[in-house]
């Protein structure tokens, strides 16, 4: 009798972007309609990588690997006294995908793993996501103009990576708040308007300041 041939896969979602989950599946597509046909998740699961394989059991010696190099990356819990193991590691997809490219190399098989680029909709949930994850960022800790030596008087540039909108300039008059078509606006009302979401979106994410982004100089002082 022949095995059934299937693909170990590397899931990634932008509800958890700091873990990738790890499987096996028959057929990836309906796995991931499986999957994604819960409501407890914000996003959807979209497939990372897979590597072709010819054992069910193949996911298991992936999860045994994982386990003996760092054992505290696997997700594990309990609930109702009942220890609950995932197959979702706290590891970023680069490092999940070298894994299996390296048992690929080692069994001669790197025509069997595939490396799936994102799609727009993909991209699209991935920046939602990111939105959210900044909003929340900056409700705990606004952004000020000060913490990232941004003077008043000082030009910030708006930039919109989804329509290529770029160039608006507008001005900064105070540590909160900047001045376009003689209105004064917070960063996040204004990159909403020009953005023309119908959500809030987090501001620092659509301005530069001499071609840096807010976020990124934030990041880099660490503030």
């Amino acid at each position: 009798m022949s095995e059934t041939t299937g693909v170990i896969y590397i899931l990634t979602n932008p509800s958890f972007p700091d873990y990738v989950k790890i499987g096996y599946a028959d057929d990836i597509e309906k796995r991931l309609q499986q999957l994604n046909r819960s409501e407890c998740i914000p996003f959807a699961f979209r497939v990372y990588a897979t590597y072709e394989v010819s054992s069910r059991l193949s996911d298991i010696k992936i999860h045994e690997i994982i386990d003996k190099l760092n054992p505290t990356l696997r997700s594990i819990d309990n609930f109702n006294g009942k220890k609950r193991i995932r197959e979702f590691y706290a590891m970023s997809p680069e490092n999940a995908y070298a894994i299996l490219a390296a048992i690929a190399e080692i069994h001669g098989c790197e025509d069997k793993l595939k490396l799936i680029p994102p799609n727009e909709e993909d991209i699209k949930a991935a920046d939602t996501a990111e939105d959210i994850k900044e909003q929340s960022k900056e409700r705990l800790a606004p952004f000020k103009f000060s913490m990232c030596n941004i003077p008043v008087g000082a030009e910030i540039e708006f930039y919109n990576k989804a329509d290529s909108k770029t160039g608006i300039v507008c001005t900064v008059v105070d540590d909160h708040s900047v001045e376009y078509e003689c209105k004064t606006w917070s960063l996040s009302a204004l990159a909403t308007m020009l953005t023309q979401s119908k959500w809030g979106v987090a501001g620092p994410r659509f301005f530069k300041y001499k071609g840096e982004w807010l976020n990124d100089i934030r990041k880099r002082l660490g503030v």
